[in-house]
This record gives structure tokens, C-alpha cells and sequence, in this order.
């Protein structure tokens, strides 16, 4: 089903505006797990990710060279405000659209899931998600290949198996654990694999 994804996202992102709204002004410059961003960064890509339209995308990733780091790098820069709260009144404006890139929906969960563990984590605060909403997320992740942000070549050799939902996906040595730490393993979290169990453990940290 394609239809019921927005609700989804749009209720990732109105729970993370309501968990960034108290923030101190040091607590947005906190280092968030994505390499050599803070809080405020992500939350500027988030702003830039929700604005995006399939034309504008492939329009910006042409100024770009064509490289998805500069792309995400100048969407950054676009959205990012001196004041920490001007940048999130720019998200809390972009919060309900449904524009997107050209990519399937489901990719929407992942941007919206995994970003708000980047944030989340750092902070120390945490988010109960619906489960289908991880569900979904993990599941375009592994049939996504790596030259687009996913594991399907990865899981080629692990099995992963969520030990909180219906889902096994994958082949190989096995790896268990919550379906969020499963998702946030593969998408290179690896502050996630202290909470995964099995032989795939292994092979899943020297992967990624």
C-alpha cells in the first residue's frame, strides 16, 4: 500500500517536533550519530528532505556533480538558521507536505525513523515507534541496493529476524534483536549492535 505512508511520516515528524521544542541552545549543538552533523544539521536535512520534489532533486543533484554527499551537504546549508528555532519552525512549516524525491514512499520512513534516532539517541531520549512504520522502513532497506543507501547485497549473507514483529529477511548467520536495532544496524548505526543477538552480529559489524 502506497496511500496510508504519509500519515506515517507526518506523525514521525510531528513527535519529533514536539521532542525538539525545549531543547537549550547547547542541547542543538549536540554531535548526533550521523558523522560530523549535530543535531541542528539533522534537523535542517530533515527540513530540506521534506521540501523535496522529484524535479528539484534531480535538478540540485545535477548542481552537485551528481554527488549525494554535496547534494545533502547544500539542502543543509539551505535550511539550516542561525537561531536553532528559526530551523525548526522551517520543518514544523515543511511537517504535513508530501512532496518527495524521486524514490519509493516507504524511503520517507526510513528518512524519518532513522534521522530521529540520530537525534534522539545523542540526547538520551527515546520514542516508542509503530511498529509498522519500522517494519516497512526495514523492509525497502533490504531490498535497496547499497548504491542507493540500502542492504540488499548485505543481507545476502545475514538473516536478520526481529524479535518484536513478524519479520525475517535475509540469508546466512542469523541476527536478532528489536526490529528498530535491526534498521538502525543497517543503515550504519553502529551504537545499535549491543542490542542485537546471533552469530550475524559479527558479519553485520564487519560490514558495516
Amino acid at each position: 500500500m502506497t496511500g496510508d505512508v504519509w500519515p506515517l511520516v507526518h506523525a514521525e515528524r510531528a513527535a519529533l517536533i514536539d521532542d525538539l521544542a525545549g531543547l537549550s541552545d547547547e542541547q542543538w549543538e549536540t554531535p548526533s550519530l550521523c558523522d560530523g552533523w549535530t543535531v541542528h544539521d539533522v534537523v535542517a536535512h530533515l527540513s530540506d528532505s521534506a521540501r523535496t520534489t522529484r524535479l528539484g532533486f534531480v535538478f540540485r543533484l545535477a548542481r552537485a556533480r551528481f554527488d549525494f554527499d554535496r547534494h545533502n551537504t547544500l539542502g543543509l546549508a539551505r535550511e539550516r538558521k542561525g537561531a536553532p528555532q528559526e530551523t525548526l519552525d522551517r520543518y514544523r512549516r515543511a511537517a504535513t507536505r508530501t512532496s518527495r524525491p524521486p524514490a519509493p514512499l516507504d524511503s520517507r520512513l526510513v528518512e524519518e525513523v532513522i534521522h530521529g534516532e540520530d537525534i534522539r539517541r545523542p540526547l538520551g531520549t527515546t520514542r516508542a515507534y509503530p511498529l509498522e512504520a519500522v517494519v516497512r522502513a526495514l523492509r525497502l532497506q533490504a531490498r535497496t541496493p547499497a548504491s542507493f543507501g540500502g542492504a540488499k547485497e548485505l543481507l545476502g549473507s545475514i538473516r536478520l529476524t526481529a524479535t518484536d514483529a513478524d519479520l525475517t529477511v535475509g540469508t546466512g548467520p542469523e541476527a536478532t534483536g528489536p526490529v528498530l536495532s535491526l534498521l538502525l544496524a543497517v543503515c550504519g548505526r553502529r551504537v545499535a549492535l549491543d542490542e542485537l543477538g546471533g552469530r550475524g552480529v559479527g558479519e553485520l559489524a564487519a560490514r558495516r
